[in-house]
């Protein structure tokens, strides 16, 4: 198996996402597209240090947290035994799941994850296999649209801009001038047609979308996403 590169940032990104998931606006689309989870078994595909896992085995999910990093699940179960969840941590790369039989999830959720993934077919036809028939999948990415390498906020007479080049470049980026994880291990950019073309040809029928728009603080912080999404939110099913 590959190594992640998030093992060499595993401590500092548990760090850098630290508080409640709740308060992320861009994760509410999220629930809000999951729906109710009380009863269910989720995969958490790239659960990272399982943020999300914690969030949804407190809604009475049972949870299967997967992730390619180690350092990351080292984390997630040190959060596990500290608070008890019954959540099952494996390692395993998501473009295979190899060893997760088929047909055993009613949910998979990939949350901010898919663009870390340097091959997104057979990722998605994996999150296929493992979704009992008309399960659901939900994901979170990076806006494709307003997320290139050569992508950034300009001032302009009227206000804070969003500037975007290179949209066609798909492949690998990073980005000195991102604080986030692109900024630190990259990311992979497609444009938006590519992301859906691959779900169909994975079996993943689109039924949501959701472009969040910032506002309050996080407008503040950063009007550029008040005037394009940020981030890109979508539910299918199988």
């Amino acid at each position: 198996m590959v190594a992640s590169a998030y093992d060499e940032i595993a401590e500092w990104y548990d760090a850098w996402v630290e508080g409640p998931i709740e308060e992320d606006p861009y994760f509410r689309e999220v629930c809000d597209l999951m729906g109710e989870v009380a009863g269910q078994r989720i995969c958490d595909l790239a659960c990272g240090q399982g943020r999300v896992a914690r969030y949804l085995a407190n809604r009475g999910a049972s949870v299967v947290g997967i992730d390619l990093s180690a350092k990351l699940l080292e984390i997630a179960r040190r959060h596990e035994a500290a608070g008890p969840q019954g959540i099952d941590y494996r390692h395993a790369d998501a473009r295979t799941l190899a060893g997760v039989p088929g047909d055993a999830f009613d949910g998979v959720v990939c949350n901010m994850a898919l663009m870390d993934i340097a091959d997104l077919i057979p990722t998605l036809r994996s999150a296929a296999r493992i979704l009992r028939p008309g399960g659901w999948f939900v994901f979170s990415i990076l806006h494709p649209c307003y997320n290139t390498a050569r992508s950034g906020a300009i001032a302009t007479p009227e206000g804070i801009s969003r500037c975007v080049a290179g949209y066609f470049a798909e492949g690998w980026w990073r980005s000195d001038a991102r604080t986030g994880p692109p900024g630190k291990v990259g990311a992979y950019h497609r444009t938006l047609s590519t992301y859906l073309n691959a779900l169909t040809d994975a079996g993943l029928a689109l039924e949501r979308l959701r472009e969040v728009q910032a506002t309050g603080e996080l407008a503040e912080k950063w009007p550029g996403w008040a005037e394009v999404p940020a981030v890109l939110v979508a539910r299918c099913r199988k």
